[in-house]
Formats: structure tokens, sequence, C-alpha cells
């Protein structure tokens, strides 16, 4: 497909979006000469929503008017709070409201997770991942596999496609058949964060259940990006942060979903208070009674601020509209595929799927040689990405605060940068 390459065509594409206004509602960082940055790292760390300090400046009035009391007190009460971001969470990751709970941090979350879903036998004790995982998971998985006694090079399996840089399903369906007695979790990033590759997550926990494995996902680079489905997966369980595409500000807190046929499940788990039954938790003198559902695996009460950015954010979605979100981002990713496909050098590839369906608004740009100067060249000019070693550059056009002209810029940046 041939994409028009005018400064003014893109402009033109801004004006008909119809959720271009929402670019308003977010702080674009300025250079020094006063012009915005080109920011395509949402994938990182999205940008902070306008109404950020108003929703946190709300909890910072509660607690200097209201101090203890403003647990029970107040617009919004703290001793509910992190209910306040349930239902619109969910509906993200399409998710059940009791399959959905916000708390603790992604790689915690994690590991509080495997402590119920991952339960090693004698014969059934290794671990699936895929074979470029974010460091932190397969950090978490080794180190979960020492704890249960197992050296993490025999209990560790990666799914990896020896033919190229993306992994298929013949060769995940191939481990499985080959190995399946043995593994006792499959546990995949459902966007890969380097190749921005988004898997069959249904696909996948049908192969591992039918093999008698859980099932769990790191939706990190996936939730607010791509429509996760989580729910009809099937999975047992997954975690996200909230700082990438769900803008709720650095390091704050993580999303987790436990499907809710395991609601009412005996399962062992790392027990706190803000797990237990709301009805009798202030009582102080009960035996742990989990509350049904994903809030079961709670354990403190949560950080009322970093929640006040997240339910910032949250709003701003609901009036968005996540399916609108998504119908853009597959235009927006497009034109910005297209503008770099038409490109005259040998210098750079997207090594993201180029089927829609698979993938979500990052592209991968593989840079020859690994030359990370550059991305340092671009960088100076304006543009905020992402560099990952070996020679990756990340980028990711988000649809609600980056623009057609924000792509156009991009690659007429890339450009000049490649010429010089």
């Amino acid at each position: 497909m041939s994409y028009e390459q005018s400064l003014e065509h893109a402009k033109d594409l801004d004006r008909k979006d119809p959720l271009s206004s929402f670019r308003s509602h977010f702080h674009v960082p300025t250079q020094a000469n006063g012009e915005e940055h080109i920011y395509l790292c949402g994938n990182s760390l999205g940008l902070q929503p306008v109404r950020t300090k108003e929703y946190i400046q709300q909890e910072l009035d509660a607690w200097a008017a209201h101090g203890v009391e403003g647990h029970v007190t107040g617009k919004t009460p703290w001793l509910p709070y992190h209910e306040f971001l349930t239902e619109q969470m969910a509906k993200i990751v399409g998710a059940k409201p009791i399959e959905t709970v916000v708390m603790n941090t992604l790689t915690v979350n994690l590991h509080l997770l495997m402590v119920s879903f991952y339960r090693p036998t004698a014969t059934r004790y290794k671990i699936l991942i895929e074979g470029d995982a974010f460091p932190s998971d397969r950090y978490a998985v080794d180190s979960q596999a020492r704890f249960h006694g197992h050296d993490p090079q025999d209990a560790i399996i990666t799914w990896n496609n020896p033919d190229g840089v993306l992994p298929d399903y013949d060769a995940l369906e191939r481990i499985l058949n080959e190995e399946g007695n043995s593994i006792a979790l499959v546990m995949i990033g459902a966007v890969n964060y380097y190749t921005g590759q988004l898997f069959d997550l249904k696909r996948i926990a049908d192969l591992a259940h039918n093999h008698g494995a859980m099932v769990g996902f790191d939706c990190a680079h996936a939730a607010g990006n791509v429509p996760l489905q989580l729910h009809d997966s099937g999975a047992d369980f997954a975690c996200w942060c909230t700082y990438k595409y769900l803008n709720s500000g650095p390091g704050s807190l993580s999303g987790a979903f436990v499907h809710e046929r395991h609601a009412t499940t005996d399962l062992p788990r790392f027990e706190g208070w803000w797990g237990h039954n709301k009805d009798t938790r202030f009582k102080m003198r009960d035996d742990f009674d989990p509350i049904p559902g994903a809030e079961a695996w709670q354990l403190s009460n949560p950080p009322i601020l970093s929640m006040a950015a997240i339910r910032a954010s949250l709003d701003v979605f609901a009036e968005a509209g996540f399916e609108n979100l998504v119908t853009k981002s597959k235009k927006l990713t497009a034109y910005l595929e297209g503008l770099l496909s038409q490109m005259d050098s040998d210098n750079v590839r997207i090594i993201t799927p180029t089927d829609p369906e698979q993938r979500g608004c990052q592209l991968s740009i593989a840079v020859a040689g690994g030359n990370r100067g550059l991305f340092d060249k671009i960088t100076a000019a304006g543009v905020i990405a992402d560099w990952r070693e070996p020679d990756v550059i990340r980028i990711a056009p988000v649809p609600l605060y980056n623009s057609y002209e924000d792509c156009w810029k991009f690659v007429d940046v890339l450009k000049n940068c490649l010429a010089s």
C-alpha cells in the first residue's frame, strides 16, 4: 500500500480523527526551544493526564481536612478506593470485576500469583516462557524454580522460533507435545516487549491446559494497548503494570487477574489482611477468610495517591472508549508502518508482525549493526523513543495522545538522520 508522504496529508488525517482532541488531555514534554517532543515512548511510560494533579490533590486535601477519617468520608473514601478502579480496569482487559484487582507492583504480583499457580511436583515442575521474555519475568520464574529446589537450567523451557525472530505456534505445540507432562506452568508475555508481537492468548491457554499446565500472562505491554479478553482466554492468572499505556505515573501499581473458576477454590496463597472478608476485617481476631475472587490476593491496604493517578487515567479511557482507541491504534500504526516501509534504506527494518491482529501500537525497528548512534541522533532531533539492546528502537504511536503528524515528523527525522 502506498502512503501519501506530505506533512499536510498527516495534518488532514488529524483533522478528520474523532479522537484527536484527547491529545489536549495530556502533558506533552517540550524541548528547550519550546517545541513539543515527538513522544513515541508510551510503551515505556505513558504521558501524564492533565487531570491527574486534580485527582491526587483531592486526596491530599482530604488527608489534610479529615486525617484518618478520610478512610470513610469525603467524595472518594479510602477504605473502598481500589473498588473505584475495578469495573473500568476489568473492561480494558476483558475480564469480570470479580476477576480483577489493582494492587502491588507487577513482579510482586507475578510472584504472589505463582505461589498459587506454580505448584511443582517431582515430575511436573517446569515453566515454559518465551525465549526473549522481559528480564524481570525471567528473573521471577528462575527464582521461583530455585525456591522450590529446582535448577533453572533444567526447569525453565524457552519458546523460540529457530527460523526467525518471532516464535510461532507450531514450535510451541512441539514443545508441549514433547515435554507437556513435565510442564507445571506456561507463563508468557501477552505482547513481547522487544518485538511488539501480540500472542494469541486463548490458543496458548488451550494448548497448555490440554497438557495439564497452568497458564499465566504478563500483560505489561498489552493492557491499555490491545483487546485482551482475559476471561475468554481461559488463562488462570495475569498481571500488568499501569504506567505504560495506562498512564498512571512512574512505578505505579499493577493490575491482577484471577479467572473466576478459582474465585472460591482453596488455593494456597500468601495472605494479608486486605484480602480478608470485608465484613470481619476490622474485628482483628478471625482466621483468614478470603474474599471471593481476585481481591483475596491483596495483602496491605492500598496506596491512595497512586490509585488516584490510575483513576484519572481510567476516566480518560472511559470517555474515549477503548474500542474507539483500538480502531485508531490500528489506523495510526498502519500509517506509521507505511511511511517506514517506503523509506529507501537498508539500515532499518521493522521486526514487529505486519498483521495488525498480531500487534498493538508498538513497532520495533532493528538497526543494522546495532548502531546506537542512530538512536542518539533522533533523540537529539527531538524524538523520545526507546532503545533496547542489542539493536532495536521501539516506537509506539499511542492513540490517546499521538497524532498522524507525530508519525510523519518521526519518519522525517529518521530519514534526515540516516542521510547524515
